[in-house]
């Protein structure tokens, strides 16, 4: 039976097999779930068994969130009665208690909010994040004007065939430190494809330029595994978009300008 670490590094590549699908399911996904646990070599046995344990320590993940929201917002509620109290009666001593409380409070907001929008390997945002922040109240269609960039690594299949999915997992990681020096939002998208979110003032040609940079350090750069050394690089497509369009149709279009930039950048790195 796969340990946990095993389980979601399958349940990734399930995830992004299916990702472009329009419909999905159950069968087809556990389908593709058996197939990628077969690669790896892992006999999935006891599934019912396995299936409660995971819900409940998805539940008691739940409920540990839960619990640290409901006790920040009735620290929050408090800190605010006091504060108007405080106000009213221009007590000093109680005011700087206030403001020693929604410091300490405000941290614990943080942690709370770094649990729920970040990307466990990665520490890039997550989907949840960007649907949180970018998307409108319908949860399909774009808040603002930006510009969108869709990063997909080359070869990252060979990686872990050749050097393990340890290797895979810091290469990722890897990938993402240098896509935050764009200065711009990073998010995990899916196994190994990130969204980097450039804000509307930036222009297409300094999206490209900035990414192109990245890319080429990257592919300088000599990736140690064991007593091997690899080459990693990544493809990217960028596209313009405007307040009320569709998340999904700007990555397609993203998606699509991403074509001619894989051929040209496979036919330089040939493999890894």
């Amino acid at each position: 039976m796969p340990d946990n670490s095993m389980l979601k590094i399958i349940t990734n590549e399930t995830k992004a097999s299916i990702d472009q699908m329009d419909i999905v399911t159950p069968s087809i996904y556990a389908s593709l779930f058996e197939k990628f646990a077969s690669e790896h070599h892992e006999v999935i046995e006891n599934e019912k068994n396995l299936s409660v344990d995971l819900m409940q320590l998805e539940c008691s993940n739940l409920t540990d969130l839960q619990t640290e929201a409901s006790q920040s917002a009735n620290t929050l509620t408090k800190n605010t009665s006091k504060a108007i109290s405080a106000i009213k009666e221009k007590d000093e001593a109680s005011l700087n208690q206030v403001l020693e409380e929604t410091q300490k409070l405000k941290h614990e907001i943080e942690k709370l909010k770094e649990a729920v929008y970040k990307d466990e390997l990665t520490r890039a945002n997550n989907r949840k994040w960007l649907h949180d922040t970018y998307l409108d109240e319908d949860n399909e269609t774009l808040k603002e004007d930006g510009m969108l960039a869709l990063i997909d690594l080359n070869y990252f299949k060979q990686v872990n065939d050749i050097h393990g999915h340890i290797i895979g997992d810091k290469v990722l990681i890897f990938i993402a430190n240098q896509l935050k020096s764009t200065r711009a939002h990073v998010v995990r998208y899916g196994g190994d494809e990130f969204l980097v979110m450039f804000e509307a003032r930036n222009s297409m040609q300094y999206a490209l330029n900035t990414l192109t940079k990245i890319r080429e350090d990257v592919i300088s750069k000599k990736l140690k595994a064991h007593d091997s050394k690899f080459t990693v690089s990544f493809s990217f497509g960028v596209t313009p978009y405007k307040q009320g369009d569709a998340l999904a149709k700007t990555i397609e279009l993203a998606d699509k300008n991403m074509y001619d930039d894989k051929i040209a950048i496979k036919k330089r790195v040939t493999g890894i």
